[in-house]
C-alpha cells in the first residue's frame, strides 16, 4: 500500500500519459515475437470459430461454448499486442491516461469473462456425462445463451469495479509503468497514493471472480472422475476422458498463470518476470487454447480434417 503524504500531495501532477519501462532493451525482437504470437491467435481462434458455426457435428452447448472462449480469446489478445506492437517500434513506449484505464478495462472484463465461462464449461461437461438424462433440459439453447451472456456481464462488471478505483489513483513525477501493458498491479506500484481500495477490491476478486469458478471446476471434475470411473466400458471412459482432457488444460493453464499474474508476493517482483507472467497469462494462453482443442478433442479433430 502506498499512503498518501503531505509530501507526496505536493508533488502530484495531472498524468496524460504513462511511460511503459518494459520496452528497454530489444524492441525489434519483441515486435516481431509479438507479432508472431498475435497472428497465430487470430488465426487459430478464427479458424475454431468458423468450424463451431459452419460444422453441423459442432453444434452443441460445448461447441457453443468453445466459440466464445475463442472470442474471447481474439479480444484478449486485441486489447494488449496491437499496442505493444506499436510501442516496440518507438524509442519511448508510452501509452495515454485515458488509453491506459481502457485498456485495463477490457484486459480485466475479458479475464473475468473467462474464468467464469470456463466454470461454465466444466459445468456443462458435469452435466452431459453425469447427468445425461436431464442434459437436454439442463443446457438448452435459451440456459447456454443466458450463461455466455452472463459471464461477459459478470466480467465487465468486475472489471468495472478495478477501473472505477484505478481513476481515483494518484501519481507523482514522472508517471512510469514496471510493464509493457496497463494492468492493475502496474499500475498500483506506480501509484503515490493511497492504494488500500484498489489492493481489497483485487484480492476480492481473486476469491469470487478466480478461485470460486476455479472451485466449481474442480468440484465439477471430481464428480465427473467418480462416474466415469464407475462406467463399465472401456470406450466410454476414454470418450469421457478425450472430452474433458482439452477443457481440463485449458483450465490449469489459465489459472495458474492468473493466480501469479495478481497474487504474487511484491518481494518477488522483478520487471523480466513480470512481463513474462503477464505475457502467459493474457497473451500466449491465447494463442494455445485453439491449439490444445485442436489437438485434444475428437470433435475439433474431426471437423478440422473435413474442412482440410
Amino acid at each position: 500500500t502506498n499512503p498518501a503524504s503531505p509530501m507526496a500531495s505536493e508533488n502530484q501532477t495531472h498524468v496524460t500519459e504513462f511511460m511503459l519501462l518494459g520496452f528497454s532493451h530489444g524492441q525489434p525482437f519483441f515486435f516481431v515475437l509479438f507479432l508472431a504470437i498475435y497472428l497465430a491467435t487470430l488465426l487459430g481462434n478464427s479458424v475454431m470459430l468458423a468450424l463451431v458455426f459452419l460444422d453441423p457435428h459442432l453444434q452443441s452447448p460445448m461447441y457453443f461454448f468453445l466459440s466464445h472462449l475463442s472470442c474471447l480469446d481474439i479480444c484478449y489478445s486485441s486489447v494488449t499486442v496491437p499496442k505493444i506492437l506499436a510501442n516496440a517500434l518507438r524509442p519511448q513506449a508510452t501509452i495515454s491516461y485515458r488509453g491506459c484505464l481502457a485498456q485495463m478495462f477490457f484486459l480485466m472484463g475479458c479475464a473475468g469473462a473467462e474464468c467464469a465461462l470456463l466454470a461454465v464449461m466444466a459445468y456443462d461437461r458435469y452435466a452431459a456425462i453425469c447427468q445425461p438424462l436431464h442434459y437436454a433440459h439442463a443446457m438448452s439453447q435459451g440456459v447456454c445463451a443466458a450463461a455466455a451472456a452472463g459471464c461477459w456481464l459478470w466480467g465487465m462488471l468486475d472489471s468495472a469495479v478495478h477501473t472505477l478505483l484505478a481513476s481515483r489513483l494518484s501519481f507523482c513525477g514522472a508517471a512510469q509503468l514496471q510493464h509493457i501493458f496497463c494492468d492493475v498491479p502496474p499500475l498500483l506500484r506506480a501509484a503515490c497514493s493511497n492504494t488500500h481500495p484498489s489492493e481489497v477490491a483485487l484480492h476480492a476478486a481473486s476469491v469470487f471472480v478466480g478461485l470460486s469458478p476455479f472451485l466449481l471446476v474442480v468440484i465439477s471434475y471430481l464428480r465427473i472422475l467418480a462416474t466415469v470411473l464407475r462406467m463399465p466400458v472401456a470406450t466410454s471412459r476414454h470418450k469421457a476422458f478425450s472430452t474433458c482432457s482439452a477443457h481440463l488444460l485449458v483450465v490449469v493453464l489459465y489459472f495458474a498463470a492468473a493466480n501469479l499474474n495478481y497474487n504474487r508476493p511484491s518481494s518477488g517482483y522483478s520487471l523480466a518476470s513480470d512481463i513474462l507472467v503477464s505475457a502467459l497469462y493474457c497473451i500466449i494462453t491465447p494463442m494455445l487454447n485453439p491449439l490444445i482443442y485442436s489437438l485434444r478433442n475428437q470433435g475439433v479433430r474431426g471437423a478440422l480434417r473435413k474442412a482440410v
